[in-house]
């Protein structure tokens, strides 16, 4: 499985690159996290450079697509060939997720008709702007789209790609994995008290 975390010019690294680290807790041969990028490298809001692990042409066919976050989104939407290639994403196909400003990009690709969103209190009047009704609460997610506001809500975003594309038991274990000792437990209750309300019937809702 293949999931792609699009990150653009301006990137917030809390947005992109806490989902890039809770994902990679999956150890599986067909399993791969990619930053995926417009061009051959970018360069976060604080300078910090990364290079493309992946197209974003091959990124929109990917199994699960996280919309990462930054300070440049609104000219990522205004850019055609850009917006031309994300068009291609495909909620009855993939799992698609956006982070903080991310959802923008969705309500532009026209995503989030009918489907209300969470963002940051900063995107938040450009998201209603399109049109979308914006929550006030981290986590939302609705079939197989989902959206998280605030950098630190991203664990939520990673945690549930892991849980609709392996399960609850492997979610749980990423997040194990990063929590702060002495704090594990609260901190999986707390994700999962967000996430679970929005998980499909089929998946088990206790541990």
């Amino acid at each position: 499985m293949h999931i792609a975390i699009l990150t653009f010019d301006g990137y917030n690294e809390l947005d992109s690159l806490i989902a890039l680290g809770v994902l990679n807790r999956i150890r599986s041969d067909d399993w791969r996290v990619t930053i995926a990028t417009p061009t051959a490298r970018v360069t976060s809001m604080n300078g910090v450079t990364v290079e493309q692990m992946t197209s974003l042409e091959e990124a929109v066919e990917a199994d699960a697509v996280i919309v990462g976050s930054g300070i440049a989104t609104r000219e990522v939407v205004e850019t055609p060939a850009i917006m031309h290639i994300l068009s291609r994403l495909d909620p009855g196909r993939q799992l698609i997720a956006a982070q903080c400003s991310g959802a923008l990009i969705l309500a532009k690709l026209g995503l989030l008709r009918d489907v209300p969103a969470c963002t940051d209190l900063v995107t938040k009047p450009w998201v209603t702007a399109a049109g979308v009704r914006v929550l006030n609460q981290p986590f939302f997610a609705k079939g197989n789209i989902a959206t998280a506001g605030g950098c630190l809500a991203s664990q939520y975003l990673a945690a549930w790609v892991i849980t609709r594309l392996l399960g609850r038991d492997q979610a749980v274990g990423a997040l194990h994995y990063v929590a702060p000792v002495g704090e594990k437990q609260d901190y999986i209750d707390r994700a999962w008290r967000n996430i679970e309300p929005y998980l499909p019937a089929e998946i088990p809702a206790r541990l």
